[in-house]
């Protein structure tokens, strides 16, 4: 077999109910890599979110922010920051109506505003401490991603008045904000662009509707049993969920481990 480069999603992918990588996952993965596949993560979450995993399995590529920062073996290869005169009037906006703001940059999370309840219910929900609080950060460095905390009315209301950018919701009360062009497929792109793979050597796993474009894009693509129903009709064939190994299934069954 011609070695692939696959793109892993993390959480319902490589990562199961528990927030854990299951040893069947584990394994098969280090059989790919020995196999001479390359393995690259594929997430929405930002490069400091990224360290567990990439140290358990031995990894140092990812396409992080949904696209909008991408490493290639410890390189940045690519980089999309939100426009400085964008994140002025979103956070305008957001502050005359009381919508908290977080920004991310590619080193850590600041926040808008101090102690607000929703921000912590959300970083309570990813085991993550409540930021530092720096209402002006986004002057100062590359913000990347922002968290925008609205209802689902209210990201109808801010997707309609910010055409430039993309509104993914990730919680009951918040919503990633990057810019509207970028995805996970744009991040693949950038490494097929650097590497000597085509299109039709990568391989995808995922089972969000942030994983859609990128299960769409590559030349065969998984998704999980508990995905979401579109990343399912996006994706060549259907593995088992992931609790039941089903991420490690897919790989034998491509014949990748």
């Amino acid at each position: 077999m011609k070695n692939k480069i696959l793109f892993f999603d993390i959480d319902g992918t490589l990562y199961n109910s528990e927030k854990r990588l299951p040893k069947a996952t584990y394994d098969a993965i280090q059989k790919a890599k020995e196999n001479g596949h390359e393995v690259v993560i594929a997430t929405g979450r930002s490069p400091f979110f990224l360290k567990p995993v990439l140290d358990e399995l031995g990894l140092n590529s990812y396409v992080s922010f949904n696209g909008q920062y991408v490493v290639h073996k410890g390189k940045v290869i690519s980089k999309r920051p939100i426009p400085m005169n964008t994140i002025e009037r979103l956070v305008t906006q957001a502050a005359i109506e009381n919508n908290p703001i977080v920004y991310l940059d590619n080193i850590k999370m600041t926040s808008a505003i101090k102690d607000d309840q929703k921000v912590q219910i959300s970083m309570d929900s990813l085991f993550y401490p409540m930021p530092e609080v720096d209402g002006e950060y986004y002057k100062y460095s590359n913000t990347y991603q922002i968290l925008l905390y609205v209802d689902e009315k209210e990201e109808k209301r801010y997707a309609s008045l910010y055409p430039e950018l993309k509104f993914i919701r990730w919680h009951e009360f918040s919503v990633d904000v990057i810019n509207h062009d970028v995805s996970k497929a744009y991040g693949i792109r950038q490494f097929l662009e650097q590497t000597d793979f085509d299109f039709e050597d990568a391989i995808a796993f995922g089972d969000g509707l942030n994983d859609v474009e990128m299960l769409q894009t590559v030349g065969t693509s998984v998704a999980m049993g508990n995905g979401h129903e579109k990343a399912k009709e996006a994706a060549t064939f259907v593995t088992d969920h992931v609790d039941r190994d089903g991420l490690s299934k897919a790989m034998k069954k491509l014949g990748l481990c």
